[in-house]
């Protein structure tokens, strides 16, 4: 169905339904002007990958590996500028990682104990970086975790390392190190700096080789957690060293501490260059050549085009690409949307992602950077999924963003609404005349090609879904006059929800010649019309749990949608009566355990309604004792599930064990652009200005 143009302010009001298909940028910050987004920002744009920013956003490694196509350097950055320190070959991956509060696992020169203990510490909490170090005993490998951003955290860590590492240890125990060192001497290559590490005996004191410039290189002794612990290592070291001529190291200035990494779970180590980024405030860059790409190891292997940043957030390794805009348009409308979708849809995608992220590029939301790679922001995956359609849609419509009373912008979006877009009330609570209520009949088309489910009730009294081309109806009815149907293949799964879940179990098993009962046919769960549930109480509760300003009544028995916005998306819910309060109605898809969209209905499997002859209604309840009807007449209903049938002749099985499911449309918070909404109206005839018109009140598409 073709959509009209919308008047500009015009809120049109109609399907009651929403839905969604990839993902959906972030809501966060939203409607809030940062200061400068009237303006076009530097045409480069921040994304971290990893960061620790608690609830905000937490992703975590203790070191990343990066390998560059063409040859590369890293630095410090120094007044805004670059100063390379060190310079790697094409395809040498190098690890980097920051120095800061740390567990010294173990230390040993048997490799196999040291692999043994690195695979156990690798499916815990504290994750571990081995290296290998020249002694003047031998090879000796070395297990650290962390690093942590207190002693007191350290602490805790000691106790589960010591606990995962019992068989490991021998009796010996984990130890804290930290940041704090004195160099005991300047030299100007690394292998004279290691030589003259590996001349000194300090046996329980770290000894590093740190670079501190370019071409300049330092032996670091001590690894105290504070000024007052390197203090009192001092005699431990001049007692066993006396000739050493030691001073403290600034802990403010930039330097790159180094190692030979072996963390790989090779049957034998294969060490690389592992640098771990020291300094309060450091900031080291990582850059190739213009047309060289850098692999993450850390994030799936992908490779991302520009320059990266590692630096140290609240004790933990942050790692940012700085990117130029346009070909992080080429990953995020790549991520975001198929290539194969009509050139105008693919426009509109581009325009709106370079709105949200030069919106975002103008702050810093995520402290170190505007954007991260995730659906917090906009999917971003690098260069593996760049394709020709992409870039052209990019290209084409290079610089240009969307503006309302010449401001960028934030140009939300999801991947389907279900047939009508979200009213920023319905998300947020907050008015905005950018984002109303829109017909989006587009939609629809994420249904195409999708298999029918049957509505089956089994013999044992479950309920479930069989998918209809594993369905031959036998002919046979019941006495209601409901169809009969078996099944075409051995262990045919009767599935939960109208989906093929991996990782849920199925209700039952049938095989030819099973019989069960058909209660109807419906959709396959999708981005637009899915199922979800059936939940038990004690399931809503584990899930409201903290996300709700007062703890929900228990247990549930009654749970009712009592306000809905204008788009129909449920605004209010109450559970026995007393209303459930989330912070914003948004949140009530991951109150209720990851619902697709707040466009659904609840219906409780335990309940049903009946309408009499003069229009009264009433709600029955399954329980034991309840007369029901059947070919040998009126008998007493005592477990299972009973069927009621309605007057249309649809009919539902009702349990004893009331649970509630969830039916509803759309896949996320349903604000601003439709992803397949945008699609079917291409797919009309509409251009991607239109589009963005429709979908984005009060606006207009300018390049910058």
């Amino acid at each position: 169905m073709i959509i009209p143009r919308p008047r500009r302010g015009q809120k049109n009001r109609g399907s009651k339904w929403a839905a969604a298909l990839l993902s959906a940028a972030l809501l966060g910050g939203l409607f809030q002007t940062p200061a400068g987004a009237d303006a076009m920002p530097d045409t480069r744009v921040r994304v971290a990958m990893f960061l620790d920013l608690g609830s905000t956003y937490k992703s975590i490694v203790p070191a990343v590996s990066l390998t560059a196509e063409s040859a590369w350097q890293a630095g410090p950055q120094k007044d805004g500028g670059f100063e390379s320190w060190l310079d790697f070959t094409p395809g040498q991956t190098v690890r980097f990682s920051v120095d800061g509060i740390k567990v010294k696992a173990l230390e040993s020169a048997d490799w196999q104990m040291v692999s043994a203990a690195v695979k156990k510490l690798q499916s815990g909490t504290d994750k571990p970086v081995a290296v290998v170090t020249e002694q003047a005993g031998g090879t000796v490998y070395q297990v650290y975790t962390g690093p942590y951003a207190s002693a007191e955290e350290a602490s805790g860590a000691v106790t589960r390392v010591t606990q995962a590492l019992a068989g490991q240890l021998g009796g010996a125990q984990p130890t804290i190190h930290g940041g704090y060192y004195y160099s005991a001497g300047l030299f100007g290559s690394k292998a004279e700096a290691e030589a003259y590490r590996q001349s000194l005996s300090l046996p329980g004191i770290e000894v590093k080789v740190a670079v501190v410039g370019a071409s300049q290189y330092a032996v670091w002794v001590g690894g105290a957690v504070n000024d007052s612990a390197l203090a009192a290592l001092k005699g431990q070291i001049l007692q066993q060293q006396p000739q050493l001529n030691l001073s403290p190291v600034d802990v403010q200035a930039p330097a790159l501490i180094a190692y030979r990494d072996v963390t790989g779970e090779a049957a034998s180590p294969i060490a690389v260059d592992h640098y771990a980024v020291s300094g309060a405030n450091t900031k080291l860059l990582v850059r190739d050549s213009e047309d060289s790409v850098i692999q993450v190891a850390e994030r799936s292997a992908r490779k991302f085009r520009g320059d990266f940043e590692i630096s140290s957030v609240n004790g933990q390794l942050a790692l940012v690409n700085d990117v130029p805009l346009e070909q992080y348009l080429y990953s995020v409308v790549a991520a975001e949307v198929p290539s194969s979708w009509p050139q105008e849809s693919l426009k509109a995608q581009a325009v709106a992602a370079r709105s949200y992220a030069l919106y975002h590029a103008a702050g810093n939301k995520f402290n170190v950077a505007g954007l991260v790679d995730t659906t917090l922001s906009q999917v971003y995956n690098g260069v593996d999924k760049e394709v020709d359609s992409i870039k052209q849609a990019v290209d084409s419509t290079a610089g240009e963003v969307i503006k309302s009373n010449g401001r960028i912008v934030e140009a939300i979006f999801s991947s389907n609404s279900g047939g009508m877009t979200a009213d920023s009330t319905e998300v947020w609570s907050n008015p905005n005349a950018t984002f109303g209520s829109m017909p989006s009949d587009g939609d629809k088309a994420a249904q195409a090609g999708l298999k029918s489910w049957y509505h089956v009730l089994l013999p044992s009294g479950k309920t479930g879904y069989v998918r209809e081309d594993n369905v031959k109806l036998t002919g046979g009815k019941t006495a209601a006059g409901l169809n009969q149907m078996t099944v075409t293949a051995n262990a045919t799964n009767v599935r939960p929800i109208p989906l093929i879940q991996a990782d849920v179990s199925p209700v039952a098993q049938m095989n030819p010649g099973d019989q069960a009962v058909v209660l109807g046919l419906v959709e396959e769960s999708s981005s637009y019309a899915w199922i979800r549930g059936p939940y038990s109480s004690d399931e809503l509760l584990k899930s409201l749990k903290g996300r709700t300003a007062t703890e929900a009544p228990s247990p549930i028995v009654n749970l009712e949608i009592t306000q809905r916005g204008p788009s129909g998306r449920a605004t209010q819910i109450k559970a026995n009566g007393q209303i459930l309060d989330v912070r914003y109605p948004d949140l009530f898809r991951s109150a209720f355990g990851g619902l697709p969209s707040t466009l659904f209905d609840i219906a409780a499997t335990g309940r049903y309604t009946v309408q009499s002859a003069v229009g009264a209604m009433s709600t029955g309840t399954a329980s034991s004792g309840t007369p029901v009807l059947s070919s040998s007449g009126v008998s007493n209903w005592s477990g299972g599930s009973m069927v009621v049938m309605g007057a249309d002749g649809a009919a539902r099985a009702v349990d004893q064990t009331n649970r509630f499911l969830f039916v509803g449309r759309g896949n996320g918070h349903g604000l601003g652009l439709s992803q397949w909404g945008a699609k079917g109206m291409a797919d009309a005839g509409y251009d991607y200005i239109s589009i963005l018109q429709h979908y984005y009140q009060n606006v207009t598409i300018v390049k910058e």
